[in-house]
């Protein structure tokens, strides 16, 4: 079969492979006229390094990144909140918790795709139904036909707006800053990630390659892009999370402001449908979700596997396979959005007596909660 694809991020490209090995023609179009380094780490977790070796990249993606043991959630003085060793999950699985450079993602997806099949420069304008297929419009005055079109144009798909016009990105009340440093001074220990929440807010810190790492901080906002934090650099990152703990002032103290990018957490409340007969919704413009629970990416990765699986069950039937990806990847993903967007709303919780029973909460988390979460994220 033949299809285009809107979008070469990480669904995009992940989905074009997988596709590719199935023996089917892909086109991907893509509004940028180069694909450039951007973005900050990522994190890939067991079950989405389970999908990148089914689609064959996975000792390439593994090599670039560097394993996730731990995680660690703690208050702005240090204390431990909740701990969990993620190798007594991942182990069984074969499969690591990994953390990459986005852009590192990228690149080592499109190595895997021959020439001529990403076409830059090409913003999507809308796209038409008819009965051999679909064709769609590009702003350079260009067309492109197939029987089958495949939207992972992001958060703000232009497929999606003409879908489903009402689905709009909604904004999470908090704003994000993120940098990636190089950090090897401070010997922080190995393949451990923490995220440390407080009532000025919160900060992560997560371990990459060659003594690298991605750290993120977030402050609510009741505006969404308040001009007062666009105003921000480092300076006011330094002053704003001063009183945190080790080493968080110390990456600060280490990062540039070329190196800091900044936007606000917005997600795509559940759709009702992925599937449109000749058209499917994947990875962030079908499920795009606040990143508390690291799953993003992971989840658009896991969309092109499901879709290879679904086309192999239905191998000259693209709507059949777009059904059945709906019934299968709508209840997990659903859940995935929910369940990050009501951690965000706990962990930016600004109220003294509310942080102080959050973080009493935390602490007597029972063992068997951790254990059915990963439960979950890591299922086939």
């Amino acid at each position: 079969m033949d299809f285009l694809i809107i979008g070469a991020g990480i669904g995009g490209l992940a989905t074009a492979l997988a596709l590719r090995q199935l023996g089917h023609q892909v086109r991907v179009y893509e509004a940028a006229v180069e694909l450039r380094e951007i973005g900050a780490g990522v994190v890939l977790g067991a079950n989405a390094m389970r999908a990148l070796d089914r689609l064959g990249v996975h000792a390439a993606v593994r090599a670039a990144g560097y394993p996730v043991t731990s995680i660690g959630l703690l208050d702005e003085r240090g204390r431990v909140l909740n701990d969990v060793d993620t190798r007594a999950f991942t182990a069984p699985l074969g499969y690591d918790n990994l953390a990459i450079h986005r852009a590192d993602l990228q690149r080592l997806l499109l190595q895997q795709l021959p020439a001529g099949v990403l076409h830059l420069g090409k913003a999507l304008t809308r796209f038409e139904e008819h009965a051999a297929g679909v064709t769609a419009y590009f702003a350079d005055g260009t067309a492109a036909s197939a029987p089958y079109l495949l939207a992972a144009d992001g958060i703000r798909s232009g497929v999606r707006r003409q879908l489903l016009p009402a689905a709009r990105p909604r904004y999470a009340g908090y704003t994000c800053w993120r940098g990636i440093t190089e950090a090897a001074a401070l010997g922080l220990p190995p393949g451990r990630s923490t995220e440390s929440w407080g009532r000025a807010g919160r900060f992560g810190v997560v371990p990459l390659a060659n003594g690298q790492v991605y750290w993120f901080a977030c402050v609510s906002s009741a505006l969404a892009q308040n001009p007062a934090y666009r105003a921000w650099r480092l300076p006011e990152l330094r002053r704003h999370f001063a009183g945190f703990h080790g080493p968080i002032p110390e990456l600060l103290a280490l990062t540039t402001d070329e190196q800091v990018i900044w936007g606000d957490i917005v997600d795509l409340a559940p759709l009702p449908r992925f599937d449109f007969g000749r058209v499917l919704l994947l990875g962030d413009a079908a499920h795009a979700t606040t990143p508390n629970m690291g799953q993003g990416a992971g989840q658009a990765v896991e969309d092109a596997a499901m879709l290879a699986r679904c086309l192999q069950e239905h191998p000259a039937d693209g709507a059949a396979a777009f059904r059945q990806f709906d019934e299968r990847r709508r209840p997990r993903t659903t859940r995935i959005v929910r369940q990050s967007w009501q951690l965000g709303r706990v962990a930016q919780l600004r109220h003294p007596l509310l942080v102080g029973l959050r973080n009493a909460v935390m602490r007597r988390l029972p063992a068997a909660v951790n254990q059915r979460q990963m439960a979950f994220l890591y299922a086939e």
